[in-house]
């Protein structure tokens, strides 16, 4: 197996969200606490945080959005832009170091430091749009990083592959039209937050390059196994991408509170074993998962755990 790094820093823990939401800081925690009790803790790569610089968010979102977003949230909003997006004084600044993880990461990998890489961000991202925060997600971390893998390091194809049970609204939007970028989605649908239906293919230049695989309410293991077999795999070999981004969800789980979809622990280390694969094959093993969502303390990181176990072989 190839070396595996890992991104944590206790300034994730300082985005507070009001009592009784699911996405909070104790998430990070649990992850942090299960793969510090493995044997392979010690063996993973430490990969520091940083915060992303403006222009990086600048090439997924709005400069007036950005501008937005640090003024409504500095100032003490208690939400931003929806109800489900609770924030506090602190939530822009960590937001920056969200995505800059990622983007720490990519360069960690970039540079042949680690094959495969995962970061234990918040806020989440998938959801977020050019211009609007949604679904628990202020800025969209893994098209910001993806962006960037095209920018800094001139790769040409980028694979997202969002398991993550709610359809990656915002990463599908930023992508539609792109055919540098396959978006690849498994998903409960129909759920939040609406889109991700099987007809929604691309536009333009981008027809065929996002991949809607909705899933029924109550599908498990098998229904989910044989749709990364017979769609996902095979769309990652027809593109042959140079970097696999993966949006990283545990609440497909089936403890997981917010959603209806039936996977074992289990299923994720089986996820993570194709896309090696998938790497292996077109990417120089490169590959890098970030933290979506996932709100069961105990599956989130049991689940996490399955998958770091995988990259690193043990």
């Amino acid at each position: 197996m190839g070396t595996t790094a890992y991104l944590f820093d206790p300034i994730y823990l300082e985005h507070q969200t009001e009592w009784g939401h699911p996405e909070r800081a104790e998430r990070l925690i649990a992850i942090e606490t299960m793969l510090q009790s493995k044997s392979y803790y010690e063996d993973l790569v430490r990969v520091k945080a940083r915060k992303a610089e403006i222009q990086h968010i600048e090439l997924v979102h709005d400069a007036a959005y950005i501008r937005r977003a640090r003024e409504e949230i500095e100032r003490g909003d208690e939400y931003f832009d929806s109800m489900d997006n609770s924030v506090c004084t602190r939530s822009f600044e960590v937001a920056l170091y969200a995505a800059g993880g990622a983007l720490a990461m990519c360069d960690q990998i970039m540079d042949a430091k680690a094959d495969y890489g995962f970061c234990a961000v918040r806020p989440p991202g998938h959801h977020a749009e050019r211009g609007h925060a949604a679904g628990f997600c202020i800025f969209n971390n893994i098209a910001i990083a993806a962006r960037y893998l095209q920018k800094e390091h001139k790769l040409k194809r980028i694979a997202i592959v969002d398991w993550d049970v709610h359809h990656g609204n915002g990463s599908q939007h930023t992508f539609e039209k792109d055919n540098t970028v396959l978006y690849a989605s498994l998903h409960q649908f129909p759920y939040y937050p609406g889109t991700g239906s099987g007809m929604e293919k691309g536009r333009d230049e981008g027809v065929d390059y996002t991949l809607n695989i909705p899933m029924d309410a109550g599908s498990g293991d098998e229904e989910y196994r044989a749709a990364f077999r017979e769609r996902i795999i095979p769309a990652l070999d027809a593109f042959r991408p140079e970097f696999i981004l993966i949006s990283a969800g545990f609440d497909a789980h089936r403890n997981d509170p917010l959603a209806g979809i039936n996977l074992s622990t289990g299923m994720f280390g089986e996820f993570t074993t194709m896309l090696m694969e998938a790497a292996a094959r077109h990417a120089k093993n490169r590959m890098l998962a970030l933290l979506e969502g996932g709100y069961n303390l105990d599956t989130l990181a049991a689940s996490v755990e399955r998958m770091m176990r995988t990259f690193v072989g043990a």
